[in-house]
């Protein structure tokens, strides 16, 4: 298993803060070889369990701390520095690796974490709601939630935004060296096809459950959040025994290190990771982006406020703030993903940001890409992954 570091970092005044980019990306996975799944956790806390044991927001004044709890570099820090600046609140912020960690986190506390705002990805939030992991919001404290796009509201996992606004979203695909790799790859039987030739021992892999199983499952015309024993097993015996073995590397940050540092040929990466990598590749014109095809994911992360956070008050100004279409635009330029905004892609082409075809999507684009699901399958899928890495020596 990769070490990963999730740092604390507390975010003062404006100008008096100092911000770590940690190589660890927002959807970085730990190994759950010896820990239970999401699914166990949630199996385990009882519906409604989370003791709501804080005052809920009513807009009083705003309280003097905030505590987040979020992926790895997922924020703007002049966006950080100016709420605090603006507003008052002073800001801690620290990082997990997964939701599983998420989770595994607020279920042990019991409503007493200490933090104001987590961010996990939308499949989860259906059990984490159901478990009492999460407050509701006072949507009458985000006003801001009117810059929000509709297309990105009201998803299957939270239909009212009872508990959850998008933070960001995106999808999966790769990068390839073209000084190394001189054919086109367009889809991932091709990226398949390179790892085992061109790219052999150059391959790197998302250091993720779901995305490896979804890489066979897309590759083959089969629904990434399949079930059937049939599927799970001819996708481990692909992975295990035919790709494992050209593969060098589980990343899930090679926007950090690996893609400027060109130490691998072929990448599988997240669309905001793959930009920050080009964008700061001394040589971005050696390196081709291709969105999965012919299907691939769609994720989204969400803001929300944990069952019993100290400070309610700061948390929803705190979101409400980061909806503001500045802010919004600032966190997207330094992420790399799409926010949800209205009107954002026309912001972001005005203000001449670079590479924006790795944040935007047409939308037969967005018609490939599907999302996924928390189902009977995750231990199974958590197991090929295990065993894939094992193979891999990686």
């Amino acid at each position: 298993m990769n070490e990963s570091r999730s740092p604390v970092r507390i975010l003062a005044s404006a100008g008096a803060a100092k911000v770590i980019r940690a190589e660890l990306s927002r959807r970085r996975f730990l190994s759950f070889a010896a820990a239970a799944g999401a699914t166990g956790l949630l199996a385990a806390c009882s519906p409604g369990g989370g003791t709501q044991n804080a005052a809920q927001a009513t807009g009083g004044a705003l309280e003097s701390e905030l505590s987040i709890y979020t992926w790895g570099d997922y924020d703007a820090p002049e966006v950080l520095e100016a709420f605090t600046a603006d507003l008052g609140p002073r800001i801690t912020l620290s990082s997990f690796n997964s939701n599983e960690e998420l989770i595994s986190k607020l279920v042990a506390a019991k409503g007493t974490s200490g933090y104001d705002i987590v961010v996990p990805t939308g499949t989860f939030i259906p059990q984490m709601i159901e478990n009492g992991l999460l407050s509701k919001l006072n949507r009458e404290l985000i006003p801001n939630i009117e810059h929000m796009d509709p297309a990105f509201l009201g998803r299957a996992w939270d239909p009212e935004n009872e508990y959850s606004i998008c933070k960001a979203w995106g999808t999966t695909g790769f990068v390839y060296d073209k000084t190394v790799i001189t054919r086109e790859l367009t889809s991932w039987q091709d990226f398949l096809d390179a790892a085992q030739n061109e790219a052999s021992g150059k391959t790197s892999l998302l250091d993720d459950p779901a995305e490896l199983t979804g890489l066979y499952f897309w590759a083959n015309g089969i629904p990434w959040t399949t079930t059937d024993p049939a599927d799970l097993d001819a996708a481990e015996d692909f992975l295990v025994n035919t790709l494992a073995p050209h593969v060098s590397a589980f990343d899930s940050y090679p926007g950090g290190s690996a893609i400027p540092q060109g130490t691998h040929a072929l990448l599988q990466a997240w669309n905001g990771d793959a930009r920050i990598g080009m964008l700061e590749s001394p040589d971005p014109d050696r390196w081709q982006w291709v969105l999965g095809a012919p299907d691939t994911e769609i994720w989204m992360d969400n803001w929300a406020i944990p069952a019993g956070a100290p400070n309610p008050e700061a948390a929803h100004a705190f979101i409400d703030y980061v909806l503001e279409p500045a802010n919004s635009l600032a966190e997207l330029d330094y992420i790399g993903y799409h926010t949800g905004a209205t009107g954002i892609e026309q912001a972001a082409k005005d203000a001449q940001l670079e590479r924006l075809d790795l944040v935007f999507f047409t939308p037969e684009q967005l018609e490939t890409m599907h999302e996924g699901e928390v189902n009977d399958a995750q231990q199974r899928i958590v197991d090929i992954w295990n065993n894939t890495k094992a193979a891999a020596g990686a």
